[in-house]
């Protein structure tokens, strides 16, 4: 059944009018009157609603009920998330929010290779928060992770909570994730950009309380490497088993 999330306080009996983007989506899906579709607005629970009016450019639709759904992992993960390039960004974005991440957290770091500031930087993070609640709509969660104002890599070692694991994606002083025991506060996961960390990055993360973790010998891209980490966590401590 389609889902589409909407930015609005949503209730049971209630007739709302759906936002063009989501009119042009049910057009293309060829979707007709009186179907069934499924709202939802992050707040946890989803909305089975029946579309009362669908034209070409009008929608409106009547919520039936409010159902709980907890699709949500149990583990609490932050991904402070190197910029890397091209839809590489999107594509961890995306994929890490179906894994079941809770926020995520960009950085420019030493050897990013994009470089975004002002103007750029908000409307890139816009971009990042719709491709996150693409993600939510196909993968079935009613809460949406935020995706925080890009920040420098000092910047986010400055504010990180004591409470959590900290964990960086790092072959130095590396242990095994099965070698981890998370805090029940939830974890914090950073991963590099395409060239990796400089030796003083390292050295800062240890500092503010950082483990270094590996998947083995092998060097990973940065989007396989958040990728697989998150979906190793989630089948250690997770839902995967």
């Amino acid at each position: 059944m389609p889902r589409f999330y909407l930015n609005t306080p949503l209730n049971a009996g209630q007739r709302i009018e759906l936002p063009d983007n989501v009119v042009r989506h049910l057009n293309v899906l060829r979707v007709r009157a009186e179907k069934e579709i499924v709202l939802f607005n992050g707040d946890g629970k989803a909305y089975p609603a029946r579309l009362t009016t669908l034209e070409k450019r009008r929608a409106e639709a009547e919520i039936l009920r409010a159902d709980i759904a907890n699709n949500e992992s149990p583990l609490n993960i932050t991904l402070i998330q190197s910029v890397s390039s091209g839809e590489r960004m999107d594509f961890t974005l995306q994929k890490s929010v179906e894994l079941g991440v809770t926020a995520i957290q960009p950085v420019i770091s030493e050897r990013c290779v994009v470089r975004l500031n002002g103007e750029r930087a908000d409307k890139r993070v816009v971009r990042w928060q719709e491709i996150v609640i693409a993600a939510c709509e196909q993968s079935g969660r009613n809460i949406v992770p935020q995706v925080l104002p890009l920040i420098s890599y000092q910047q986010a070692l400055q504010q990180m909570p004591s409470e959590k694991t900290k964990l960086l994606m790092n072959l130095n002083r590396a242990q095994k994730l099965n070698q981890i025991t998370p805090s029940s506060d939830g974890l914090i996961f950073m991963v590099g950009p395409e060239g990796g960390w400089t030796a003083q990055e390292e050295q800062q993360a240890f500092a503010a309380g950082f483990q270094a973790v590996t998947l083995g010998k092998r060097v990973l891209r940065t989007e396989t490497a958040a990728l697989a980490a998150i979906a190793a966590m989630q089948t250690l401590w997770g839902d995967f088993v």
